[in-house]
């Protein structure tokens, strides 16, 4: 198999929530973001979305984001992202994920069969203001198709 990357994806959460439940196993958090942003590459255009990760107890964020791109042609991209958001390195923090698409634009729609996979960072300012907020951290998402090969006989 093989990779063909698609689209750089960058943005910023300029609003989010949260709520903690803390127990005798631990503190989980459930989010709720919105993202605003812009994809460059085969894929251009505006990037919006809402992230409803969990954080669990090891810290690691679950990723569940689904939104749409509206290409600089004119085209709907709607997107489902979903992954892991790691705790490390700090600073700098990797997001893994797949990535699906639908769209019903002829240029597009090689996509509504595809899966893609998300490599990605959670970037801070650097220096990071005090007090950090959301809107001071910007995510960067590579996302690439992957394309189908036989296996060997």
């Amino acid at each position: 198999m093989q990779l063909r990357p698609l689209y750089t994806v960058r943005f910023i959460y300029p609003d989010g929530w949260d709520v903690e439940l803390t127990a005798p196993g631990g503190t989980e958090e459930h989010h709720y973001y919105f993202a605003e942003g812009r994809c460059e590459g085969t894929i251009a255009g505006r990037f919006r979305a809402g992230n409803h990760p969990r954080r669990r107890t090891d810290q690691t964020f679950a990723m569940n984001m689904q939104g749409f791109i509206e290409t600089d042609d004119g085209a709907l991209i709607m997107v489902d992202y979903q992954g892991y958001g790691r705790t490390y390195p700090p600073g700098r923090r990797q997001v893994v994920g797949a990535a699906w698409h639908i769209a019903s634009h002829e240029k597009y729609r090689f996509l509504n069969d595809s899966i893609c996979v998300i490599s990605g960072e959670v970037r801070r300012l650097k220096p990071p203001p005090a007090p950090l907020e959301q809107k001071d951290i910007q995510l960067v998402f590579v996302i690439a198709e992957l394309v189908w090969e036989a296996p060997p006989d």
